[in-house]
């Protein structure tokens, strides 16, 4: 069983090797095709996370099953372990679940064969996020080590926040952190600045939204407030250093954490990172399956454009 739960699992060379081949994927020079079927579990609300994933799969030749919870066994009080142990009995070969839950994938017993791909897991971890978050600031210089990377917002409740700040870490960037007090979080790797300064010494400006579906409480100013006090402002955005680039997972509260006409400013890179999920998640699930195919099931084949070589 090849899963992708959290990049932590994962040797820097082989994050490198799933970036290179999403890279490939995108150029046109790597075209893999897959047989199978994967079940989307999608156990909250999503639209470029679930639908990209989607996009992925049938660009690879793969069957998609979408899961209504809602109008699965799950209410009937059936367990994640048993939906698929299900899934697997009927010859699903991975499952892509977004879970409210933090680290869900602990309730997971041995003996599934099927890959498991965690889509995001409540304030825990978004692997798929953080690699097409990698791939695009890669294209834009080359190499993530020297970087200065701020990570600004709703810290404590963002899983983005959390996989990102550990694998720029990893790959030698200068992590800075800003938000409000109250949503820092002393678990991540990184130097907390006040925003303005965070925002003048870097080189991507990776802005987060605020959580609030896993607020217990509201945030306690207005949007307007907050925008001044935590947002990028069009004034904090003429400040930036030359070259740097704007960032954000989206969904994006325009006029809250980023004023509405820097979302597809020159800057921005932030439906480019949209763009970039669709080949970070094709090149996902050709590594899961194809690691599980090495040990002896499923098929695949390759066409390799590069040079003009083929492999089969």
């Amino acid at each position: 069983m090849s899963n992708l739960l959290s990049l932590e699992n994962l040797t820097l060379a082989e994050i490198e090797n799933i970036l290179a081949d999403a890279q490939a994927i995108k150029r046109g020079e790597l075209v893999p095709h897959r047989e199978g079927f994967v079940a989307n579990l999608f156990y909250e609300p999503s639209t470029r996370t679930r639908f990209s994933f989607e996009v992925a799969e049938k660009r690879l030749g793969l069957q998609a099953l979408n899961v209504d919870v809602n109008a699965s066994s799950v209410q009937k009080g059936e367990t994640l372990y048993d939906t698929l142990r299900t899934l697997e009995a009927i010859g699903v070969e991975a499952a892509v679940i977004r879970h409210p839950d933090d680290r869900y994938y602990d309730q997971l017993q041995e003996g599934l064969t099927l890959s498991v791909i965690n889509a995001g897991d409540g304030s825990g971890d978004h692997p798929t996020q953080t690699l097409l978050d990698l791939l695009t600031i890669q294209e834009e210089f080359y190499v993530i080590q020297g970087l200065t990377v701020a990570i600004i917002g709703d810290l404590r409740h963002s899983r983005v926040a959390r996989s990102n700040a550990a694998l720029l870490k990893r790959m030698g960037a200068n992590v800075i952190l800003s938000g409000p007090p109250d949503w820092q979080n002393s678990e991540f790797p990184g130097t907390y600045l006040p925003i303005d300064e965070a925002i003048q010494q870097a080189d991507v400006v990776n802005m987060l939204r605020i959580q609030h579906e896993r607020h217990a409480v509201s945030m306690g100013m207005t949007p307007e407030a907050y925008h001044q006090a935590y947002g990028l402002t069009l004034e904090r955005e003429r400040k930036m250093k030359k070259g740097s680039i704007i960032m954000h997972p989206a969904p994006i509260n325009r006029g809250v954490e980023i004023d509405s006409s820097l979302v597809e400013c020159e800057r921005s890179r932030i439906f480019k990172q949209i763009e970039n999920g669709v080949y970070v998640r094709m090149a996902v699930l050709n590594w899961a399956i194809n690691q599980k195919g090495e040990k002896g099931n499923g098929k695949a084949t390759y066409q390799w454009t590069h040079a003009n070589q083929q492999r089969a």
